[in-house]
């Protein structure tokens, strides 16, 4: 092993859920532009695409036809229906990637990551919540993604998705964006610690840092 220590670590699936307007996606943003080791997991939906959204970065925007056929497949690690809407996570956008050591994000609603996290008991939860209830009000307008009638029906359904946060390993509330993501790395950085994840070889002598 000349003098290196050497480790082979199990990829991490990260689940990540709160309320819509809570800024899960943001902190996700951060999180992959800091850390390669992640990759986001492309979920597949029947809503319809948003102005500032591409088919195969945020979702794979499907017809209900298709969705049908990719259940008959036992294609989806877990699908739900939020919002009015389908929504699912394909198995082959995180097994083979957590085979290979890659670190695997999921951005997912809580019907989908209580899902997650009963097939997947070692995953990493994480629940994004707001500072009030207004504060997601004010978000969802700005962002101007939505009628007005979407966006009561998303702060409504909030209220029940927040009850069930206590579900989630982690919470991390979402005051302050750069306070936030500290805490994300924070979190992320004690997992990737963890002995069920890697366990690394130690050799008979000293590494020789002079041949990097």
């Amino acid at each position: 092993m000349n003098g290196r220590m050497a480790e082979e670590r199990k990829g991490m699936l990260l689940v990540v859920s709160g309320p819509a307007g809570a800024g899960k996606g943001t902190l996700i943003e951060r999180l992959m532009q800091s850390d390669p080791t992640f990759v986001f997991s492309v979920s597949c939906t029947t809503r319809e695409m948003r102005y500032y959204e591409t088919n195969g970065v945020q979702y794979y925007f499907i017809n209900d036809e298709q969705f049908d056929k990719y259940i008959q497949e036992n294609a989806f690690l877990e699908y739900a229906t939020v919002h009015g809407h389908r929504y699912g996570t394909l198995l082959s956008e995180v097994k083979e990637r957590l085979a290979k050591g890659i670190n695997v994000i999921l951005d997912i609603d809580v019907q989908g990551g209580l899902a997650v996290m009963k097939k997947a008991p070692d995953c990493v939860s994480v629940f994004i919540y707001p500072p009030s209830y207004q504060d997601l009000l004010d978000h969802l307008h700005k962002r101007n993604s939505e009628g007005e009638e979407e966006i009561q029906r998303r702060v409504h359904n909030a209220r029940g998705e927040i009850q069930k946060m206590g579900e989630y390993q982690y919470l991390l509330l979402n005051d302050d964006l750069e306070t936030a993501f500290d805490h994300l790395k924070c979190i992320v950085t004690a997992e990737k610690m963890k002995s069920s994840r890697f366990i690394p070889t130690i050799p008979e002598k000293r590494p020789d840092h002079s041949k990097n």
